[in-house]
C-alpha cells in the first residue's frame, strides 16, 4: 500500500504546486481578474478541448471494449448525477446547485484515476481505464452541461435551449469531433498533432494557476460548509455507492479496482473552468477541488485497503 501512497502522492503534489503557484502569483499580483476571466476562457474554448480531441483520438477505441463494464459506468454515473442533484435540490441555495452538483460527481479520471489504474495494472489498466476514459469525457461533460444550465443566470431551460447549450459546449465538441477520427482510425498530419499538444499541454497549468488565483481565505470561508458537504458527497458516500453496486453486479479484481479509482477521483479542474464559463459560483468550485484533492490521498487508499483486504482485488 506504501507503493500506492506514494503514487497518489506524486500525482496530487504537482497539482497542489500549481494551485499554490496562482495564490503566490495573484498575491505578487503577477495575474489579476482579467488574467484569470482571459486564461479560463481559453483554457475552456481552446486548450481543454484540443486537449480532449487529442486524448480521445489517440487511444484506440477498438481495444479494451468491456460493454458490461462500459455500462455499468454509465449506469453508476447517472445515479450518482441523479443522488448528487437530488441534495443538491434539497440543501443548497438555488444558484448554486449546479456547481454543487457537477463538485460531487464529476472526477478527475483523465489524470489521477488513470494513472493510478495503469501503476496497479500496467498496459491492461492503461487500455481499459484509456478506452472508459472515452465514455467518462462524454457522459461528464453532458451532464455538467445540462446542470450548470439549468442554473446559470438568466439561463433558458426549455429542452431546445437545453440542446443547443449541450451541442455548443466546447469540450463536447471536441469529443465528438475526435469519436469518428479515433474509430476510423484516421490519420493526422504528425505536425498537426504536435501542434495541437503544444496548445493542450497548457490546459492543466493554466487551469490550476486560475483555480489558485481565484482562491482566499474569505471565499473558503464563505463556500466552507457547502464545499465541504459536495466533498464528502465526492470523496466517500457516492463512491461507496457506486463500488458496493459494482460488487452485486460481480465485477471482481481489476474491474472492480478500476471503477473504484473512477469513482473516487477527486473533483476535475474542468469543473471550475465550466463553472466560471457559465458566471456560476467558481469559488465554490475551486474549494471543491482543493478538498477533494487532498481527501484523494487518504480516502484513496483506505478505499484500495479495504477492497484488498475483502479479497475482492
Amino acid at each position: 500500500m506504501f507503493a500506492v501512497v506514494q503514487q497518489i502522492i506524486g500525482i496530487t503534489a504537482p497539482v497542489f504546486s500549481m494551485l499554490f503557484l496562482g495564490v503566490l502569483l495573484r498575491r505578487l499580483r503577477w495575474i489579476d481578474a482579467p488574467f484569470i476571466d482571459t486564461a479560463s476562457s481559453l483554457v475552456f474554448r481552446g486548450t481543454m478541448p484540443t486537449m480532449l480531441f487529442l486524448a480521445i483520438v489517440q487511444a484506440d477505441l477498438r481495444t479494451a471494449l468491456q460493454p458490461r463494464l462500459i455500462g455499468y459506468f454509465v449506469l453508476a454515473t447517472l445515479v450518482c448525477f441523479g443522488l448528487a442533484w437530488l441534495w443538491a435540490i434539497w440543501r443548497v441555495p438555488k444558484a448554486d446547485r449546479g456547481v454543487y452538483t457537477q463538485g460531487a460527481f464529476r472526477g478527475n479520471n483523465g489524470i489521477i484515476g488513470l494513472a493510478l489504474a495503469t501503476s496497479m495494472y500496467g498496459d491492461y489498466g492503461l487500455s481499459v481505464g484509456g478506452v472508459l476514459g472515452g465514455v467518462v469525457i462524454l457522459c461528464y461533460n453532458t451532464l455538467s452541461s445540462v446542470v450548470l444550465a439549468l442554473y446559470a443566470p438568466n439561463a433558458k431551460t426549455d429542452p431546445w435551449s437545453l440542446f443547443k447549450s449541450i451541442l455548443g459546449n466546447p469540450l463536447i465538441i471536441g469529443v465528438l469531433a475526435a469519436i469518428p477520427v479515433a474509430y476510423l482510425q484516421l490519420p493526422l498530419p504528425a505536425w498537426v498533432v504536435t501542434s495541437g499538444e503544444y496548445f493542450a499541454q497548457m490546459t492543466l497549468p493554466l487551469a490550476l494557476i486560475c483555480i489558485g488565483g481565484t482562491l482566499s481565505l474569505a471565499s473558503l470561508r464563505a463556500s466552507g460548509p457547502m464545499a465541504m458537504s459536495a466533498s464528502l458527497m465526492k470523496m466517500v458516500w457516492l463512491p461507496l455507492v457506486a463500488t458496493v453496486g459494482a460488487w452485486v453486479c460481480g465485477f471482481r479484481n481489476a474491474e472492480l479496482a478500476i471503477l473504484f479509482l473512477y469513482f473516487a477521483s477527486p473533483t476535475a479542474a474542468a469543473s471550475f473552468v465550466m463553472a466560471r464559463a457559465v458566471n456560476g459560483n467558481h469559488e465554490l468550485a475551486a474549494a471543491i477541488i482543493v478538498i477533494t484533492t487532498l481527501a484523494a490521498v487518504v480516502t484513496t487508499n483506505l478505499g484500495l485497503l479495504t477492497l484488498q483486504l475483502m479479497g475482492l482485488i
